[in-house]
């Protein structure tokens, strides 16, 4: 089984009937693709870790149908948490809340706290519904990519890591491109541990309050480590000054540019949109296609270090870390 059409009745049933069954499958979302499996059926998460060679600590996001599916997991669900699922549920927030013990062990990675979110993705929604009648109260879906690599936002990106045994529902090019903010609501005070597409003055306009930068103390999550997101090709990002007045391109070298470069090879070069959210949803079909070209190493400018860009200035931060 390979690609099926995620607006096809009978390809979301069968999606919904393989993750009843303890499967996997490739789940479509607004933000990225993700590698789905029950939540709730430790063996089948389980394969999950084991087909992107996971660490078994490192938590997965589960996706709900709803606020009131999300309390099926969750151990207290605070002001904060409302706040924000009220305000942007569905779409690409995920809120860290305490979890109930004994509820989908493997997927929070064994801690005490889980992730939760719901998608904005007709077909994700689909999907979750059709589960959710055959007895799946939500659905582990990290990224479908190879640990720390590049995040899929198509579902041929999702064939690419995992071949064609994998049953993937097609919900075409994800609308966001770069994954969920993530606000930790486990503790007291609301707190940003990764930024996303949402503007963080949207979050706390939500929450009536400010979020607080990440501490010693904050809960493991997903997509927290230095380094991730990363192409095979060595990413490394430039100031514009040096980029467009004094570098040199060897052989092997690609740019992601606002302009392209005096001297470079076209087929080298892809355009960095100006906009924000044209650039997360393009960032990472731009690094798949220059790893795809063979490229050796990838130059991307530096965004603006401006409130809106701070989803795609981290991505490409950690890719480059």
């Amino acid at each position: 089984m390979t690609i099926l059409r995620g607006d096809d009745p009978a390809a979301v049933a069968a999606a919904a009937r393989c993750l009843a069954d303890g499967g996997l499958v490739g789940l479509p979302t607004e933000t990225v693709y993700g590698l789905a499996a029950r939540a709730d059926d430790d063996r089948a998460v389980a394969g999950i870790f084991a087909a992107k060679a996971r660490p078994a600590d490192h938590p997965l996001i589960v996706h709900v149908t709803g606020i009131e599916a999300a309390r099926h997991f969750a151990a207290g669900w605070n002001e904060s948490a409302q706040r924000l699922a009220e305000a942007f549920w569905p779409g690409p927030v995920t809120l860290i809340v305490p979890r109930l013990p004994g509820r989908a062990d493997a997927a929070a990675g064994g801690h005490l706290t889980i992730g939760l979110r719901c998608p904005a993705h007709p077909v994700a929604h689909a999907l979750l519904e059709a589960a959710a009648a055959l007895g799946v109260a939500g659905v582990a879906a990290p990224s479908a990519n190879r640990f720390g690599r590049v995040s899929p936002t198509r579902a041929s990106h999702v064939e690419d890591e995992f071949g064609t045994s994998l049953l993937v529902l097609d919900g075409g090019p994800c609308e966001v491109g770069i994954e969920s903010s993530i606000v930790d609501c486990s503790r007291g005070e609301p707190v940003l541990l990764r930024p996303g597409l949402l503007m963080r003055e949207r979050l706390e306009a939500a929450l009536g309050r400010p979020l607080r930068e990440r501490d010693a103390d904050a809960p493991r999550s997903s997509g927290d480590l230095a380094s991730h997101y990363a192409p095979a090709a060595r990413v490394r990002l430039v100031d514009a000054a040096s980029l467009y007045s004094t570098a040199t391109f060897a052989d092997g070298v690609a740019v992601y540019s606002r302009s392209r470069p005096a001297g470079l090879d076209p087929a080298r070069w892809r355009a960095l949109p100006d906009d924000p959210a044209r650039c997360a949803q393009d960032l990472f079909a731009a690094l798949r296609a220059f790893d795809s070209a063979g490229a050796r190493e990838i130059r991307v400018e530096e965004p603006p270090d401006l409130p809106a860009w701070e989803g795609v200035r981290d991505r490409l931060r950690r890719a480059a870390a």
